[in-house]
């Protein structure tokens, strides 16, 4: 992902905020059948409109240049605060002071195992998903040698592939649950990038696969550990009184999954004696290893962790 397109997508924090006001007024809308659907529903038309101001600036400054990408990041940023501004708040519950309610706390989130598990899945995943992300650039220059004018083309294909894959993952949810259905997308993203080790230079059309595969499978990453977090939140009685706390701490490992992601990548490919421009055969392989096999052992650790927890915590997301 470029720069331009990590700057833009800093408008997503306004839709996650309307998105969680959506989710937590539709809990009360659905039946219990529905409620798991529902849930991916939601988060999916929050991470949809994210990808598409995501696709947007992958595209914006080849197509039109800087100038319209600035325009467009503008206009986008200014309508996003009106929109902020102009939603209406949810409707405070009219009940009676309990003395006995325990008082929120920043660390409540912790003292819950099935959060704990939960989280710990979502950052091991994180991670392996934002690895690809930080390395693609390198990737597609040094050890694809493709031309920069490709570049744009590789991410519009991943990001859109993302986006059109929301409708296919919520209608896997319907017939697995949640936690099949992103146990499916882990598979089906080391699966493809066990494929992307392999590749070298010239093969443009097999990559341009390999970024179609795998945004179906971001599309996984991206609807449906948030729906596990609220039916959790559902489950276990605190999605009024803790819901902000849990949130708080769920989108700071977001942040968090891209800081260690980069802190790991990088230093490890200087360490195996990569850097950027050089096409030794040596740093070739090591980019490979980085970009794709270090990303599959780290699913492959997420999905083991997310079949454990969902036979420990929470067998509705699995059946």
């Amino acid at each position: 992902m470029t720069p331009r397109a990590e700057g833009l997508m800093n408008k997503d924090i306004i839709l996650q905020t309307r998105g969680l006001t959506k989710e937590f007024l539709g809990f009360k809308a659905v039946s219990d059948v529905h409620l798991e659907v529902e849930r991916g529903r939601i988060v999916a038309w929050r991470e949809g409109a994210g990808l598409f101001g995501v696709v947007l600036a992958s595209v914006l400054p080849a197509w039109q240049g800087i100038a319209a990408m600035l325009a467009v990041f503008a206009i986008s940023l200014a309508l996003g605060c009106l929109a902020w501004w102009r939603s209406p708040l949810p409707h405070a519950p009219q009940e009676p002071i309990d003395a006995d309610r325990v008082p929120v706390s920043f660390w409540q989130p912790w003292r819950q195992p099935a959060f704990r598990g939960l989280l710990g899945v979502f950052v091991l995943n994180g991670i392996a998903t934002a690895i690809p992300a930080t390395l693609v650039l390198f990737f597609i220059e040094d050890r694809l040698q493709a031309p920069a004018a490709q570049q744009p083309l590789f991410l519009l294909t991943y990001f859109l592939a993302a986006a059109l894959g929301l409708p296919l993952w919520l209608r896997l949810v319907r017939i697995w649950g949640l936690a099949r259905s992103w146990l499916l997308g882990m598979g089906l993203s080391v699966a493809v990038f066990s494929w992307a080790a392999a590749l070298g230079a010239g093969d443009l059309i097999p990559f341009g696969l390999v970024c179609l595969l795998a945004g179906l499978a971001l599309g996984a990453d991206l609807a449906l550990p948030g729906a596990l977090l609220a039916g959790l939140l559902a489950e276990s009685g605190q999605r009024d009184q803790h819901a902000a706390t849990y949130f708080g701490w769920w989108n700071f490992a977001t942040k968090l999954n891209l800081a260690l992601a980069a802190g790991l990548a990088l230093p490890l490919l200087a360490w195996w004696g990569y850097e950027p421009g050089s096409r030794s055969a040596q740093g070739l392989l090591a980019l490979s290893w980085a970009y794709a096999v270090l990303p599959c052992v780290l699913k492959l650790l997420a999905a083991a962790a997310l079949w454990r927890w969902s036979r420990l915590h929470h067998p509705w997301s699995s059946r």
